[in-house]
């Protein structure tokens, strides 16, 4: 059996950072991946543009990870965006800043970033064996000494064992399991006596009732505020972009919001999303709006005022979830009439009855238990020589980079463990 320093499963954003710094630490490096190469995933994030950190500061960055941010504290204060970002630039990608901090590749090409990290591994002596999957762990005298596995290529498939002293699990969670994440990490670590916390999808799109969304399928909304209301409390709110689609709604602050909704569906309870399509104005400063319109329009039939105040799909659905008349002229409007206008503008309601399956899930909540981690090595408390890197641990972030910043970040810790 070839015997080497360190082990990868899984060569996406945490695998190859891990590889690569494990090498440039003077490790001899094997990283194994289930996939005809290394990155998938990593290559179709942020629609393909790749969100690989925020700027946001370190401690407004932790609170932002749950369930226990506070576990990447010893990572970040090593590695962190600033390091990452220099790091990125040092092998040829440069970035930019956008809005709320997220930093992008310069090129806007998640690809051209995964080859950059792959040819960085190559160079620094790093081997990359591909289709191949790891089906169990090696130990001896509770110390993990390297993997067996299955290489498949043109229908063959040959059953071959690796040594190392040190295996870093890095194999992702159950999202888009077509790019090779398909859960196979959790059953490694429950193997050797770990606890995996319930997983499910998030950062994934909605599904609502009825078929109102469907009649708006394609449209975007800007500018707009979403508000979760579980069992009538409210939950939890975000400002920016939004859309619809055959089975209900997506888009950024759709995604975020999901991970509030989706625990809460597993229990049943009862969830409204509510759009504010009039963020930027009060109930004051709407009504005044109104006023205005209706009187400087006064002899309009209602669905023509409305042009200027919706985009042209939602106008049926305001017409008839408002219950006003649409030939009535704008002067013939009552208090009450422009009351529950007001009130539609602010609150355009949706019952949320499911979210999408994890091919759609951008990232996967649950995983191995941070408590059973060394968060200063990213060792398994449980077992020696097994560290853990990436998706798999039970760490999660909304959309903006945080989740490859995580990644990175204790990928980069586990290279560094000894």
């Amino acid at each position: 059996m070839q015997k080497y320093d360190t082990i990868i499963v899984g060569g996406g954003a945490a695998g190859l950072m891990a590889a690569g710094q494990s090498a440039e630490l003077g490790a001899k490096v094997l990283v194994l991946e289930r996939m005809n190469r290394p990155g998938r995933k990593l290559g179709i994030t942020g629609k393909g543009r790749c969100n690989i950190t925020n700027t946001a500061p370190l401690d407004e960055f932790i609170r932002q990870v749950q369930p226990n941010g506070r576990f990447l504290r010893s990572s970040f204060s090593n590695f962190f965006s600033d390091e990452l970002i220099y790091f990125f630039n040092n092998i040829g990608v440069k970035t930019v800043i956008e809005r709320g901090g997220r930093v992008f590749p310069e090129g806007g090409k998640a690809v051209e970033l995964v080859k950059s990290m792959t040819s960085w591994c190559k160079n620094k002596g790093v081997t990359i064996k591909t289709n191949f999957r790891v089906n169990s762990l090696i130990s001896e005298d509770d110390c993990v000494v390297g993997v067996k596995g299955v290489f498949e290529e043109k229908g063959k498939k040959e059953v071959t064992s690796f040594l190392a002293n040190k295996v870093i699990i890095a194999t992702g969670g159950v999202s888009y399991p077509a790019t090779g994440s398909t859960g196979d990490g959790y059953e490694l670590a429950k193997s050797v006596g770990h606890k995996i916390n319930p997983v499910w999808p998030s950062l994934v799109p909605l599904e609502t009732e009825g078929t109102k969304a469907k009649h708006l399928s394609g449209l975007e909304l800007r500018n707009v505020k979403g508000t979760v209301w579980i069992n009538g409390k409210k939950a939890g709110e975000d400002f920016g972009e939004m859309s619809f689609t055959d089975f209900g709604i997506t888009g950024p602050i759709v995604l975020s919001l999901s991970r509030l909704i989706v625990p809460a569906l597993k229990k049943n309870k009862e969830i409204v999303f509510s759009i504010d399509l009039k963020s930027a104005l009060d109930d004051k400063k709407l009504d005044n709006r109104l006023l205005r319109d209706f009187n400087e329009k006064g002899n309009e039939p209602f669905r023509k005022m409305l042009n200027g105040l919706l985009p042209k799909a939602l106008i049926p659905v305001c017409i008839q979830e408002t219950k006003i008349n649409s030939d009535k002229f704008g002067h013939q409007i009552t208090s009450n009439e422009r009351k529950e206008l007001r009130k539609w503008l602010k609150n355009f309601n949706f019952k949320v009855t499911d979210h999408r399956p994890f091919k759609e899930a951008i990232i996967t909540v649950g995983g191995v238990d941070t408590n059973e981690v060394n968060q200063k090595t990213m060792e398994s408390k449980i077992i020696r020589g097994l560290y853990f890197a990436g998706e798999i641990l039970d760490l999660d972030a909304p959309t903006g980079g945080y989740n490859l910043q995580i990644a990175f970040s204790t990928a980069w810790t586990a290279a560094q463990g000894k």
